[in-house]
């Protein structure tokens, strides 16, 4: 069985990050999506959130898992027996850093490979940083997130009224 993990913060999930979870999913068996759990950070929303609105977003992928972690990717991957991360990259930008990224995991555990899938070049402009800051200023994220998230966003913004 070919597993594979895909990780990151997703604070929060993009309709960029949906692009890669979808087409991983038809690549491999089964695709854990990893909630990066850092405690020295507080995040946009709690990871609990974001593992309930990743959860809700990918209901129609069937062979796809969402869970949170914290420590070493190589220890969790071993610990579900996956062997293969994969990565989406938009830019030069993000490769420079996640080839950095595949390498130092390559030095830990050098059963494990990464695959890269390229997004699409009409999300290759979305982030989670410019959701937020879109967000902040009162923006739409409309077409920029799932509607899950969009709708936990709207809540959000009434909670703080």
């Amino acid at each position: 069985m070919k597993r594979a993990v895909c990780s990151g913060s997703f604070d929060p999930v993009t309709l960029g990050h949906m692009d890669i979870f979808e087409r991983g999913s038809r690549m491999f068996d089964e695709l854990l999506v990893c909630v990066f759990r850092n405690e020295g950070k507080q995040g946009f929303f709690p990871v609990e959130k974001r593992v309930a609105l990743l959860t809700q977003a990918t209901a129609h992928l069937p062979n796809v898992r969402v869970m949170s972690f914290a420590g070493l990717i190589t220890d969790f991957m071993q610990q579900q027996q996956a062997s293969i991360i994969l990565r989406g990259i938009r830019s030069v930008k993000d490769l420079e850093y996640e080839e950095n990224e595949a390498y130092m995991i390559r030095h830990l555990c050098p059963e494990i490979d990464t695959v890269f899938l390229l997004t699409r070049p009409d999300y290759s402009y979305v982030s989670s940083s410019g959701v937020r800051e879109v967000f902040h200023f009162g923006g739409s994220v409309h077409g920029l997130v799932p509607a899950c998230v969009e709708q936990a966003m709207i809540e959000m913004k009434e909670e703080r009224k």
